[in-house]
C-alpha cells in the first residue's frame, strides 16, 4: 500500500506533470509526499567537484514544488535535495533506504538517437526500483 511518496523534480514542464499527478496521489490517499531533486555533480577525479545546480537553484525550485503541492492542497510535504554522479540509482537508493512505497515521477519525450545517446531516467528508475514507479507524461 502507499503511504510515502517521492517525486524527484528537475524544474522542467515534464517533471512539474509528475508533481501534479504525485500531489493528486498525496490527496487521495493522505500519504507523505517529498519532492527530490537530484544535483549531479561533475568533475572531481583531478580537480573539485561541480554540482550541476547551485544551492540556491536547489533550494528555489524546491521552493517553488513545495508551493506547487501545497496549493494542490497536499498537508504532508517535505524536500530533499540528493547529490549524485548519476540521477536514477540516486532516486533508486534514497527511496529504498528511506521507505518510500511509491516514485512519481514525470518523463520526457525523447525518441530515436536522442533517446539511444541521452537514456531515460525514467525508464533506469522503473526497471531498478523496489516499488511502485508511476511515470506521467
Amino acid at each position: 500500500m502507499t503511504s510515502k511518496i517521492l517525486c524527484p523534480i528537475d524544474g522542467s514542464d515534464h517533471a512539474t506533470v509528475g508533481l501534479h499527478l504525485a500531489t493528486e496521489v498525496a490527496q487521495a490517499i493522505g500519504g507523505h509526499l517529498t519532492i527530490c531533486v537530484v544535483n549531479i555533480a561533475h568533475g572531481g577525479v583531478r580537480g573539485p567537484t561541480i554540482n550541476h545546480w547551485t544551492k540556491e537553484d536547489v533550494a528555489k525550485l524546491m521552493e517553488d514544488a513545495e508551493a506547487k503541492a501545497k496549493a494542490d492542497g497536499v498537508k504532508d510535504v517535505g524536500t530533499v535535495e540528493l547529490v549524485s554522479r548519476e540521477a536514477a540509482p540516486a532516486i533508486v537508493t534514497y527511496a529504498d533506504q528511506n521507505g518510500y512505497t511509491h516514485i512519481v515521477m514525470g518523463t520526457g519525450d525523447k525518441k530515436g538517437l536522442k533517446r539511444l545517446v541521452l537514456g531515460s531516467v525514467a525508464a533506469e528508475v522503473v526497471s531498478q526500483a523496489h516499488c511502485t514507479v508511476t511515470v506521467a507524461r
